[in-house]
């Protein structure tokens, strides 16, 4: 029998939150009030069961992706590997890192193709997967450290921007990460996408063999991670301005191959304080993280978390 989720609505009455074990998904939805309870209601239906389904697979979903062909049969888990496979001939990469990018993407769709929204987002802790109808918009806040965030910025997203999806990696995120860097944010066309730049960048904000860092087995914190034995970032301590610098630079490196492929739209990088963000049509810029509240040195070109 398959397992009900659990339902609920935050307390401003518009947001719903649906859960089932790892997944916590923040959803809205604006439009006419039957198109949106239409909406909230195909969410539920689609999410009840995903979970399951998943786990169907879950011992491919864990294995090395390759770039060329999958063994997954699933909906969400192709989505997971179509988003990962431009980057599994270089690197080790896994299905795993766009499952929450994946997941949010099949709700919205699942709203999207029963209602005439406005506008919506599904959230699925911090990855998030974007609707805007014409003339719509988005504001979009930056935030340095996803599991203690303070705005440091904002901008605007677009029915005429090409991105529909945010997601943010790093070695404070709920997964496990071979960088250093406090968050990398990633704006992409899908939700799936980011999810799975957002990892390849923040692998690459490093800084190999510095005493400051402390590293340890994948699956010493967790026997059946994807990531086996490699070894995972635990602490890092504070580092001089010149190491922030080169970290940060080799991040920035690898969002900029990225950005040239057209496997994202901008990236903002953040490592203790200091900030660069990658973006298409903007200048780069670097700078000290600005106070909560102050007027963000961030170009707006350059994005963003919700």
């Amino acid at each position: 029998m398959t397992r009900r989720p659990q339902t609920g609505w935050l307390s401003d009455g518009r947001r719903l939150h649906l859960q089932d074990g790892p997944i916590d998904l923040i959803i809205a939805a604006y439009g006419r009030d039957g198109q949106v309870q239409a909406a909230y209601d195909a969410a539920i239906r689609r999410f009840t069961g995903l979970l399951d389904t998943l786990c169907d697979e879950l011992p491919e979903l864990r294995r090395a992706a390759r770039p060329d062909a999958t063994l997954l049969e699933g909906v969400v888990a192709r989505r997971m590997w179509a988003a990962v496979a431009p980057f599994a001939a270089a690197t080790f990469i896994t299905p795993m890192a766009a499952v929450a990018g994946a997941v949010a993407e099949e709700i919205l769709g699942a709203m999207t193709a029963v209602a005439e929204l406005d506008r919506a987002y599904v959230n699925n802790g911090g990855d998030i997967a974007l609707h805007l109808g014409a003339g719509e918009r988005f504001t979009v806040g930056l935030v340095d450290r996803p599991q203690r965030p303070s705005l440091i910025g904002s901008t605007v997203i677009t029915a005429d921007d090409p991105a529909r999806g945010v997601a943010t990696s790093g070695r404070h995120g709920r997964s496990f990460s071979l960088g250093i860097a406090d968050a990398v944010t990633i704006l992409a066309r899908t939700a799936a996408q980011a999810d799975a730049a957002a990892t390849i960048v923040a692998n690459a904000v490093d800084l190999s063999g510095h005493p400051a860092i402390v590293r340890c087995p994948a699956s010493d914190l967790q026997p059946d991670s994807d990531l086996g034995a490699r070894l995972v970032t635990r602490d890092v301590g504070r580092l001089a301005q010149e190491d922030i610098a080169v970290a940060l630079d080799a991040g920035a490196r690898q969002a900029r191959l990225l950005l040239a492929d057209g496997l994202i739209a901008g990236a903002a990088l953040h490592l203790q304080g200091e900030t660069i963000a990658v973006a298409l049509g903007a200048a780069e810029h670097s700078a000290r993280r600005p106070l909560p509240g102050a007027a963000s040195s961030i170009p707006t070109e350059s994005l963003l978390h919700v």
